[in-house]
C-alpha cells in the first residue's frame, strides 16, 4: 500500500524540522511531500499536488490557517485537513471546523497520537485531542435548548475592550501575540454575536449587555 501523503502549514521552524523529520522516513507509512511556512505560501503552491491530509495551524503570520482551510477546500476538494494548533479556545475550533476542517489537534500530541488522527481522518473519521473533545461535548451539554451562544467569550471581551479604547488591529494583534487574521476572525465572531454591523455598533451594543463594565476607556497614549 503506498505512504499517505500529508502536507504541514507551519511558521513555526523547529516545529516544522521536527515534524518533516519523522514523517519523510523511507519507511515510513506517512510522508511529508509539503511543508509551508505561511498560508499563502499554501494557497499557492499545495493545490499543484495536492495531500490526502494537510495539517494547517491557525495562527500563522498574515492570513489565518482557518481563512486558509476555508480557501484551499475550494481547490483541493478531495484534502482532508486537521487543524494542528496551540489554541484550544472554543470559538476557534467551531470555526475551523465551519471552515471545513475534519479534525482539530493539539500541539502538545505526541508523533503517535498525530499519526493515528491521520489513518483516522483518512478512513472518514473526525479525529480530536481528547481535550477538544471535551470542550466540544461539554459545549452542547451546556447549552440550554433555544440558547443562541451569544455571550462573548473572555478572549472576546479582551478584544472589544482594546476596540473601545481606540486600538487598531494591528496594534490589537502586537498586544495579545496573536496575528491580524486571527483578531479579524474574532472581531467577525464578536460582530456576529453582537448583531453588529460596525465597530461603533458592536461597541454601544457590548456596553448595553455590560453595563459599567463594558465602559469605553480612554485610549492609551
Amino acid at each position: 500500500m503506498p505512504p499517505i501523503q500529508i502536507a504541514l502549514v507551519e511558521d513555526n521552524a523547529p516545529f516544522a524540522r521536527m515534524f518533516q523529520k519523522h514523517f519523510s522516513r523511507p519507511d515510513s507509512a506517512i510522508q511529508c511531500t509539503g511543508l509551508y511556512r505561511s498560508a499563502e505560501a499554501a494557497l499557492k503552491s499545495l493545490p499543484l499536488a495536492p495531500p490526502q491530509v494537510a495539517l494547517m495551524d491557525i495562527n500563522l503570520p498574515k492570513m489565518s490557517g482557518i481563512e486558509c482551510i476555508a480557501r484551499l477546500k475550494e481547490t483541493c476538494p478531495k484534502t482532508v485537513f486537521i487543524v494542528l494548533t496551540t489554541f484550544d479556545e472554543e470559538e476557534l475550533i467551531f470555526n475551523a471546523l465551519k471552515a471545513g476542517a475534519c479534525g482539530y489537534l493539539l500541539k502538545r500530541s505526541s508523533p503517535a497520537e498525530i499519526t493515528a488522527a491521520i489513518r483516522e481522518a483518512v478512513a472518514g473519521g473526525a479525529p480530536m485531542s481528547p481535550q477538544i473533545a471535551r470542550q466540544v461535548v461539554s459545549f452542547f451539554h451546556s447549552r440550554p435548548a433555544g440558547d443562541q451562544a451569544d455571550g462573548l467569550s473572555a478572549r472576546q471581551e479582551q478584544i472589544i475592550t482594546l476596540l473601545a479604547r481606540g486600538l487598531l488591529y494591528k496594534e490589537i494583534a502586537s498586544q495579545l501575540n496573536l496575528s491580524y487574521e486571527t483578531i479579524r476572525s474574532y472581531v467577525k465572531i464578536i460582530y456576529d454575536k453582537l448583531h453588529a454591523h460596525s465597530r461603533t455598533d458592536a461597541i454601544l451594543k457590548w456596553q448595553e449587555r455590560s453595563g459599567p463594565a463594558g465602559q469605553v476607556f480612554p485610549r492609551q497614549t
